[in-house]
């Protein structure tokens, strides 16, 4: 009779998946895709290397996992947070806001995912998150587009535009380094407020989409 793994193994196995990839994320979070490291993985985790291996065979391996884990959990708290808007130009502020928040709270983290070299394998899983964040953006685009709420433009070229100019103005080698916690909510609402400007929305209507969002 072939051996059957338990419920109880299989949430082992599981949670100890959860310890090693957050045991990543958090290295990648302090210094970097260049810190995250096997050996160094392992030490945060509290097991030892082998197990890490079990897990991912490579270096490569776990941070492809790495970047995945952070795309999907930070696709889907912009989702919900277009989902929950009341209107489809709110939808389109609160996603560019939740995303450039978030992005901002954590941007180490946000930037090793999202811009910093490591190898060709997890470039493409890395073209693969933005790809994702241009795509959530197009729709909302679109959808505001439709409803006569912007003026008729390509969503295919300004969505990826918007993430370009986010990944820049705020997580990149060139943005600036707020000093406190009100100068970092100033550098996500100005973002935020530049690209429904860029879309199209009028000065006072963006102002006050920008000022409805919720921000941390």
């Amino acid at each position: 009779m072939p051996y059957r793994r338990t419920e109880n193994v299989v949430r082992r196995l599981a949670e100890r998946e959860e310890t090693i990839l957050a045991a990543a994320t958090t290295i990648a979070a302090e210094g970097g895709m260049g810190a995250v490291q096997i050996a160094a993985v392992a030490a945060r985790a509290g097991i030892a290397a082998g197990t890490v291996y079990r897990y991912f065979p490579s270096k490569t391996d776990l941070i492809a996992e790495l970047v995945a884990a952070v795309a999907g959990r930070e696709l889907s708290a912009m989702a919900a947070a277009g989902d929950a808007a009341p209107g489809p130009l709110s939808a389109l502020a609160a996603c560019i806001a939740t995303f450039a928040a978030r992005a901002f709270s954590e941007r180490r983290l946000a930037w090793a995912v999202l811009g910093e070299p490591v190898d060709a394998q997890v470039d493409a899983m890395r073209l693969d998150f933005r790809q994702s964040l241009a795509a959530e953006l197009e729709a909302r685009i679109k959808t505001a587009i439709d409803g006569r709420h912007l003026a008729d433009l390509d969503a295919g070229v300004a969505a990826p535009a918007i993430v370009g100019a986010l990944m820049e103005g705020l997580l990149g080698p060139l943005a600036a380094s707020p000093s406190d916690d009100a100068g970092a909510r100033a550098a996500v609402q100005t973002a935020t407020l530049l690209a429904l400007r860029a879309l199209g929305v009028v000065d006072a209507r963006a102002r006050g989409l920008v000022a409805q969002c919720v921000l941390p």
